[in-house]
């Protein structure tokens, strides 16, 4: 342990640790920019400068280690008369355009021009003017606002392993864009959306879909209908202001009702299909010699990411579409004609996450029902904008249930929101179809949490079910390279683009990070504790839609509608 003192207040850390955590131990706020835990940490802004007794200069809080004996103030005159000066430059090339800018009062910049008390900029001169890239269906970059931080870079090299952004140019004209500032949409971009959740100001964020949905649920000729995704029950209360991990299931459903959907529904009932459906494709490779280990297809970022850097693997991934898109085809197919309603009259909204299901949904694959099987996905903060445009407070609302058949879900699909669950659903019903016998436990915890790489055996009757968990696209770059080497003898893989699984998702609230991950993932463990029917193969409405409408799992209309083929892509391509 190093000692120091920290604003005349003695501290004890770990060696190896820097002044800002150091300061965070007793309370002390060292502003930051640049810097992102465990990720980014680089000292580039400069907002975090302390005065350090016997230092040339002030130093960098969050890249300087502490020494036994470091006498450290952080809020001398000099030192905030520095961080002043440092956001006025920040700001001297920043276009103010604060009520109009989609990150307005959730901006780390704007909050830190606030708490400095800048008034008025001394620095006046050239402003970097580059175009904003619109180009893709899921992520807008605007390197206008970009204040250089690397948070991005660094997400998506170190995390996610994409390195579809890089410095470009130097000093004044540096831009943080797709190498030789390329379109996003003509690169290897997943669309994960992780690079907008770290972003500090309003550089990168997701493409705003909204008008669309206002447009169709006042035109009188559409039967507008919308599906919301497992976390979005534990992520939507905190764009109104609710706690994170909040479980505001109800109250949501109440919300959309009052925007004026025809019909509230749950993507829950497709991830519950999803699981009739990957299960008997599982046993049937098992049982007849076909591709393992198999992979879910669950993550339309993992997908994408597959297609660019594995596509001599896409044979190990499971042919099924997605809960969101599964749920499309059967909006304007099977739901269609149980109410009489024309197809081509149905609109489709889903709220998703994940800014990768706007890529998504727009693939050409994604036509099964004959026409474009999901119309819109709107992200879980452009819920949370929909909400406020229309007056609608959160904790005013009542609880309401969602709308029979497709609103008819279980616990196992709700865990599809957080890393392991789609594994976890998945054992639940594979253990008791191949067994016949029910379960004692149907929590397999082996499956849960933030691990980067989890792996288990479990015991399905005679066979031994080897199994591999990786969230974040990093992470599973480690299992993808093992099938290569042909060092994997696992039976199935699950895989989620971005960390944590879909309650980390790139459309999801700001604030994302590790405490806020784990608050969401309790609450969705906690929603499917309360459900009356928590295994797939038991959602009634499910059986009812094969008994009407499927016949069976792997059947011929259950291809035709919930599989899919996937396009191998390579590096630099679409």
């Amino acid at each position: 342990m190093i000692s120091l003192m920290i604003d005349n207040q003695n501290v004890s850390v770990p060696d190896g640790s820097s002044i800002l955590q150091a300061a965070e131990k007793i309370g002390v706020k060292i502003p930051t920019l640049c810097y992102l835990k465990d990720i980014n940490v680089i000292g580039s802004c400069r907002i975090c400068m302390v005065h350090v007794q016997g230092a040339r200069t002030l130093m960098a809080a969050c890249v300087t280690p502490v020494t036994e004996g470091m006498v450290v103030l952080t809020h001398t005159p000099e030192v905030i008369a520095a961080r002043r000066m440092v956001l006025e430059l920040i700001l001297s090339d920043h276009p103010m355009e604060c009520l109009t800018c989609v990150r307005n009062q959730n901006c780390e910049l704007q909050k830190l021009a606030e708490e400095f008390n800048i008034k008025q900029v001394r620095f006046e001169g050239a402003k970097t003017e580059y175009a904003i890239d619109d180009s893709s269906p899921g992520i807008r970059r605007d390197p206008r606002k970009c204040i250089l931080c690397r948070r991005c870079i660094s997400v998506c090299s170190n995390i996610q392993g994409v390195k579809a952004l890089t410095p470009e140019n130097r000093g004044f004209n540096t831009l943080i864009a797709p190498a030789f500032n390329d379109r996003l949409a003509d690169m290897e971009c997943v669309q994960c959306g992780q690079c907008a959740l770290v972003c500090p100001t309003g550089a990168i964020y997701e493409v705003d879909d909204t008008d669309k949905v206002w447009a169709a649920l006042a035109d009188p000729k559409k039967h507008v209908v919308v599906q919301t995704a497992p976390a979005t029950r534990v992520q939507v209360g905190e764009t109104m202001g609710a706690e994170p991990g909040s479980i505001v299931t109800g109250q949501m459903v109440a919300g959309l009702r009052r925007l004026g959907f025809d019909k509230v529904f749950d993507t829950d009932f497709t991830a519950d299909l999803t699981i009739l459906e990957e299960g008997n494709e599982l046993l049937h490779r098992v049982q007849n010699g076909g591709v393992l280990p198999m992979i879910t297809s669950c993550s339309p970022g993992w997908i994408k990411f597959a297609e660019h850097f594995y596509p001599d693997l896409l044979p190990h991934l499971s042919t099924c579409k997605s809960p969101q898109q599964m749920f499309g085809a059967l909006a304007k197919t099977y739901y269609a004609q149980k109410e009489g309603i024309d197809p081509e009259d149905v609109f489709v909204v889903s709220i998703m996450p994940c800014t990768a299901k706007k890529y998504e949904c727009q693939r050409p694959e994604m036509k099964s029902s004959g026409y474009q099987d999901v119309d819109v996905v709107l992200t879980s903060r452009e819920l949370g904008r929909m909400f406020k445009q229309a007056g609608l407070c959160m904790q005013n609302l009542p609880i309401e249930e969602y709308d029979p058949p497709l609103g008819i879900s279980t616990g196992a699909g709700e865990i599809f929101g957080a890393s392991g669950g789609v594994m976890e659903a998945a054992l639940r019903t594979v253990y008791e179809v191949v067994t016949g016998q029910t379960l004692e436990s149907i929590d397999f915890t082996d499956c849960r949490g933030l691990t980067g790489v989890k792996e288990a055996t479990v015991q399905v009757g005679d066979l031994a079910v080897k199994i591999a968990i990786t969230n974040g696209l990093g992470n599973a770059r480690k299992v993808l390279d093992k099938i290569r080497e042909g060092t994997a003898d696992y039976h199935f893989i699950e895989i989620m683009a971005c960390p944590g699984g879909c309650i980390g998702g790139g459309g999801s609230p700001i604030p994302t990070n590790t405490e806020v991950r784990l608050k969401r993932i309790d609450a969705v463990y906690r929603e499917d504790e309360r459900m009356a029917i928590r295994k797939s193969h038991e959602n009634p409405a499910v059986a009812e839609l094969y008994a009407e409408f499927l016949e069976k799992p792997l059947g011929h209309k259950s291809h035709e509608l919930l599989h899919t083929h996937y396009t191998a892509r390579g590096l630099n391509k679409a």
